[in-house]
């Protein structure tokens, strides 16, 4: 499976994909904690360190959105928690 390659905006990495299709689209049988629908925005931090020599103050923009991302993605699990739906992990 491919991914599409990292933004080079921050902000376009703030929103989570949706984490039941990223796990839908998942080949294996069971789901584990490596499985992240913030991978872009990963990704793009990586992709701003290399390109910054790996000064990580230039690429703090970068690192807030994977948190952001991260922080909307566990909201987004404990609503559907709270509202009853199944989550797949």
């Amino acid at each position: 499976m491919s991914t599409p390659s990292p933004s080079n905006s921050p902000q376009d990495n703030v929103k989570p994909a949706d984490y039941r299709d990223v796990f839908a689209v998942c080949p294996r049988q069971s789901y584990t904690q490596h499985t992240d629908p913030c991978e872009q925005a990963a990704k793009a931090s990586l992709s701003c360190m290399d390109r910054n020599d790996y000064n990580r103050d230039k690429c703090m923009e970068f690192f807030q959105a994977y948190r952001d991302c991260k922080k909307a993605w566990l909201e987004q699990r404990r609503e559907d928690r709270r509202a009853g739906r199944p989550t797949p992990i």
